[in-house]
């Protein structure tokens, strides 16, 4: 189960980039949204790296 938590995690962080770099190319993203979604996706890295931690 925690596996599937950490991929999910890691999935949340990668997606979050991904649409930054889309919505900020299309011109469709102001500032502080890209900022927000880039700290949701920095925190679902961040707790996918506490769980691996947390198993070792």
């Amino acid at each position: 189960m925690k596996k599937i938590i950490t991929i999910a995690l890691k999935g949340i962080g990668l997606a979050m980039g991904v649409a930054v770099i889309v919505t900020s190319t299309l011109k469709t993203l102001d500032v502080s949204n890209g900022v927000s979604m880039l700290g949701i996706g920095l925190a679902a890295l961040a707790l996918a790296n506490f769980q691996e931690l947390q198993s070792e």
